[in-house]
């Protein structure tokens, strides 16, 4: 049985995929395909075409790089509606983060997430 929190889950990966997509077919007025994406961004079509499809999430670092080439803020990749506050503030704070402080900030959330996997 899918819980509550996988289906928000799928759900957001979804809207953010959508939102990839939209971003990508409207850049510059004529859109751009996914091999020109993917160049910009130092990945394969196949990953931005799996991002868009929400079969896989792009990370925080990949986020980080998708504003950057749109000029957007970071937080417009997520369905406003659907974010906790608290989730809107860590992607705030996140984005303002090197390399390394990501890398910790990930790491940190597994072990939240493992530890409290364990008291269940």
């Amino acid at each position: 049985m899918r819980t509550q929190k996988s289906k928000h889950a799928s759900e957001a990966h979804g809207a953010v995929g959508m939102t990839i997509r939209q971003l990508r077919t409207s850049f510059g007025g004529n859109g751009i395909t996914q091999a020109e994406l993917a160049q910009a961004l130092n990945t394969t079509p196949h990953t931005i075409s799996r991002w868009e499809t929400g079969v896989h999430k792009p990370s925080l670092p990949d986020l980080e790089s998708l504003a950057r080439f749109f000029g957007i803020p970071m937080e417009r990749m997520f369905p406003q509606s659907d974010l906790p506050s608290q989730m809107n503030v860590l992607i705030s704070v996140a984005t303002g983060l090197d390399e390394a402080g990501l890398q910790e900030l990930i790491q940190y959330a597994h072990f939240k997430l493992f530890t409290a996997n364990m008291k269940r």
